[in-house]
């Protein structure tokens, strides 16, 4: 896997996940990377200087800001282990699972936002489904070095295992009740549908309850990165009030 980006590398180093190398731009002294640099030395890391153009040939994007991390393949949470974990906290749990959402960049920024609200998890399915990719990486800004992710077979099933142990499981869609009249400050998973085909119909069906985001302008539907923040974020202002 490629992290690029100074943010993203920087939360790599802190992660415990297995580097192989840094790659830094030799000509570039700036005081992060030379940070980035030393953070990785003294993991006992291999830190390589080389031409821009180098970097430009390991990134997926091009937007490396100077330094890339050659790492393993991103390694999933153990779903069991993260639902144990979660519901044995003081606070509770705080879930997001993904139905068809294929596009990197807002699986990236789901985790971001999960990062940011502390939610217990994301949980994504094995198939029809974008994973944690280097372009999620990147576009996480380093949340997903801290984020706890699990892949499941089958997400209707990790639906009814929340269910059973206790976490009520609400659908995201325009047809669902008001997400303002919505109680969430119990055990809670929030399902964010793909970018074209929404929550599927049996996941609306085996949900709790199937919540929405007021729509008051002309254009009637949300990105979904945004919508899960916007949920995440009603979810924790609710429980600090």
């Amino acid at each position: 896997m490629i992290v690029e980006g100074k943010n993203a590398v920087q939360e790599l180093l802190k992660s415990g996940q297995t580097v192989e190398k840094i790659v830094v731009q030799k000509d570039d002294r700036s005081p992060a990377l030379s940070r980035i640099a030393g953070a990785a030395r003294e993991n006992g890391l291999k830190v390589q200087y080389a031409d821009r153009a180098l970097l430009d040939k390991l990134s997926p994007s091009g937007r490396h800001q100077g330094v890339v991390a050659v790492a393993t393949e991103y390694r999933y949470y153990p779903f069991e282990a993260m639902l144990d974990e979660a519901l044995s906290a003081e606070t509770p749990a705080l879930f997001v699972l993904l139905d068809g959402v294929e596009d990197p960049h807002n699986v990236g920024a789901v985790l971001r936002v999960a990062d940011s609200t502390a939610a217990s998890g994301v949980i994504l399915p094995k198939h029809r489904s974008c994973g944690v990719t280097d372009t999620a990486v990147r576009t996480s800004a380093g949340a997903a070095a801290h984020v706890k992710v699990a892949k499941v077979t089958n997400l209707n099933d990790a639906i009814r295992a929340l269910k059973d142990r206790g976490v009520f499981v609400f659908a995201a869609d325009m047809a669902g009740e008001s997400v303002y009249r919505t109680d969430l400050t119990g055990h809670t998973a929030i399902v964010i549908g793909g970018e074209n085909t929404g929550v599927h119909t049996l996941t609306k069906k085996l949900a709790d309850g199937v919540i929405s985001l007021p729509q008051l302008g002309k254009v009637n539907s949300l990105n979904a990165s945004v919508a899960a923040g916007v949920f995440l974020y009603e979810a924790v202002r609710q429980r600090r009030c």
